[in-house]
């Protein structure tokens, strides 16, 4: 038996008030006035692929990553909106995660079925015996432009699926993939926004005809009656018509899942992989859970949830992401952050951001993984690994373990809040950070308002853009402090 083992999923912190972005565009758009609910919004050291890293730590094991996940021998990265368009972005996420380095990494883009048909290809490399372990992450944060329809819908968010046949708590039973080049929308070579087409042709002749046809032929491939799905998911951007396509298939309506759309928005190609994960936390043993994604055809994919399920660790998953949430109401703030205005940074930003690729190499596990060291013979951990003890009483020579400090919990010591130092979103708040199995790090700690942060404040590391090469197009990561809880 082959399916899923576990989940994670992230969304930022911050939910933009769509209210916020009609009363600053009503004067040029005027039916943007009454929009509802909120969309998830991105950090701006958060992308598709910090995100993605985040939903995998909810996934996966949080204890001595070296250790527990050992037994991941593949990762797959899906996304419209990679961060590199030649460099492996996987590759970039394994580090970050410390899986081994005997791994396959694989990028999936350019449609909205990416995390769904990297799911199929995931599942079909397992049936095959080329690995037996994948793990799956999908993170999205796509661009739009100022007062249209995609800037209200669209939503930020990561998704992570670990596979293999160990402690299944959803069974695979099968999919049914439908290629079209049916073009609902586009986004050109060195283009920024999509291009979106009719949105009745969309939903009459490509949701309406695409979807329906997939799902029957799943049904019928799978032998399970359309009467035994609990729940349906289908992404969808038109109101209700996940329901209309459901009743098409014989599907109950009820059983047709939340679409996130007030409290997330639509994440692309993260979105099928999201719901199924918001659907996992909901269901009971028994129960199948359909999941479609429309996009130049559609892909379909059935799972029957096992009673492993209850035995899975609490996880922060959909509902604690949710629940984690700082409402935002500054429309320029957004715009910044996404780079749809240009500041003025000032002199002290004119620096030139220039990586050593042979440095980033040689420091990968130091710089992407956060892996410290601990000496053998006193037992103190420190960062940045060296070859002397730094401990005064010790200083023992090449005594030094490989420790990781990324799922280590620690507080804040000292700290400031600086004004002077450019910031995308000031003040620059940075401190000593200490942790609580010992060793300490100068870190940025992000993700915090003025006046929250204190000696003492309890935080965790997260996996973050430290800062941008925009001479080169390059964007160097790192870990930063965030709020615990």
């Amino acid at each position: 038996m082959t399916g899923i083992t576990a989940f994670g999923a992230y969304i930022p912190r911050r939910r933009l008030q769509r209210k916020a972005i009609g009363e600053a565009n009503k004067w040029f758009a005027p039916g943007l006035a009454n929009a509802k609910g909120e969309r998830a919004m991105a950090n701006w050291d958060e992308d598709s692929l910090t995100m993605a890293v985040e939903a995998g730590r909810d996934c996966l094991p949080a204890g001595e990553p070296a250790a527990e996940r050992a037994h991941v021998d593949a990762i797959t990265f899906a996304s419209t909106s990679m961060p590199f368009a030649d460099r492996q972005n996987a590759g970039i996420a394994s580090a970050a995660l410390q899986l081994p380095q005997e791994i396959s990494a694989t990028d999936i883009a350019s449609s909205q079925r990416a995390g769904t048909s990297a799911l199929v290809t995931a599942f079909d490399a397992i049936a095959g015996g080329r690995v037996k372990s994948p793990l799956l992450l999908v993170g999205e944060r796509r661009k739009a432009r100022a007062a249209s329809s995609d800037e209200m819908r669209f939503g930020d968010a990561g998704a992570a699926l670990a596979l293999g046949s160990d402690k299944v708590i959803a069974r695979y039973l099968g999919s049914h993939s439908l290629t079209l080049d049916f073009v609902d929308h586009f986004r050109g070579e060195g283009e920024e926004f999509d291009y979106g087409w009719e949105e009745r042709w969309i939903r009459d002749e490509g949701f309406t005809k695409i979807v329906p046809r997939t799902v029957k032929a799943l049904l019928e491939k799978t032998k399970v009656s359309a009467g035994d799905i609990d729940h349906f998911i289908l992404p969808c951007p038109f109101a209700k018509l996940d329901q209309t396509i459901a009743k098409s298939c014989g599907i109950d309506a009820a059983r047709v899942r939340d679409n996130l759309a007030s409290n997330v928005g639509d994440s692309g190609a993260t979105h099928p992989i999201l719901m199924l994960v918001a659907a996992l936390e909901d269901a009971k043993p028994g129960e199948k859970i359909l999941v479609a994604q429309f996009g130049q055809g559609c892909d379909a994919l059935l799972f029957e949830v096992t009673r492993e399920i209850a035995e899975l660790p609490k996880r922060n998953g959909v509902k604690g992401s949710l629940a984690r949430r700082k409402e935002e109401t500054n429309y320029l703030k957004y715009l910044a952050f996404n780079g749809l205005v240009e500041l003025e940074k000032g002199m002290r930003a004119e620096v030139d951001k220039r990586t050593a690729l042979t440095v980033q190499y040689r420091k990968s596990d130091m710089l992407l993984g956060l892996t410290g060291g601990k000496c053998r013979v006193c037992g103190t951990a420190q960062f940045p690994r060296t070859r002397i003890c730094v401990n005064p009483n010790c200083k023992a020579v090449d005594s030094q373990d490989a420790y990781g400090f990324s799922e280590r919990p620690g507080s804040v010591l000292s700290w400031s809040a600086d004004f002077l130092t450019y910031s995308m979103d000031p003040p620059n708040h940075y401190g000593m950070v200490t942790f609580a199995e010992g060793g300490r790090l100068m870190a940025d700690i992000t993700d915090v308002d003025q006046g929250q942060v204190d000696s003492g404040m309890a935080v965790r590391m997260a996996f973050r853009i430290k800062d941008f090469d925009e001479r080169r197009g390059f964007r160097r990561y790192f870990w930063k402090a965030v709020p615990a809880s």
